[in-house]
């Protein structure tokens, strides 16, 4: 695919993803995650070329304009977007597939000063959102959603939602899970576990009563 085309598509990506988007003109000038991903091709065509200095540079001003750090050793697929953006770290091994989508906050990250692979790999159609860390040469896997505030730091099954610290798979059905993540109504099994508990409780409570009436 040519490089005008290419752009085009990633802006399509924004008009799909983006209800407030609304030309391509305003898209184009204003959409700093747009920015970073087109940065981050021409440092990553640099970096393969080892020309890592002139890479970083490149990175390093894209980082200061958008608030979005991708580092240019990363592998990025196609129609990647970033939704509003600031703050995203993404690491050097990062590979991140086709269609995956990730908001504001997110880090891809590792988990110290390991060697070799050392950063996620995110399949294709992949939803991260806002505040997550995902940690380590993990895999996130096709289809799946972490949601917000999460801290993943082992492997996501395909087609499977992910909340929490750490982060627990509390939804996998086998089946393609759509991308619209609703973010105020994400699953808690913390809160699921405390009300299971108190159910305990409460029957507990009420065997010690018929118990002390002698029944």
């Amino acid at each position: 695919m040519g490089f005008f085309k290419r752009m085009k598509e990633d802006m399509d990506v924004v008009f799909e993803q983006d209800p407030a988007a609304r030309t391509y003109f305003e898209v184009f000038l204003t959409y700093s995650g747009l920015h970073a991903v087109w940065s981050h091709r021409i440092a990553h065509a640099f970096y393969k070329r080892k020309l890592f200095f002139i890479a970083r540079t490149i990175s390093q001003i894209s980082r200061f304009f958008t608030g979005i750090e991708i580092h240019p050793g990363a592998k990025i697929g196609r129609r990647f977007f970033i939704d509003h953006g600031m703050g995203v770290v993404i690491g050097e091994t990062c590979e991140i597939g086709d269609n995956v989508t990730v908001f504001q906050g997110v880090t891809l990250g590792g988990t110290g000063k390991e060697k070799g692979k050392r950063h996620p790999t995110v399949k294709d159609n992949a939803l991260i959102a806002s505040g997550a860390k995902v940690l380590g040469s993990i895999t996130v896997g096709e289809n799946a959603k972490i949601g917000a505030g999460s801290v993943v730091l082992k492997d996501v099954p395909d087609n499977s939602t992910v909340v929490g610290i750490p982060g627990k798979v509390v939804v996998q059905d086998g089946k393609r899970v759509s991308r619209d993540l609703e973010h105020h109504k994400l699953p808690d099994p913390i809160e699921d576990k405390c009300i299971a508990l108190q159910k305990q409780i409460d029957l507990l409570k009420e065997e010690i009563a018929m118990m002390k009436e002698g029944k």
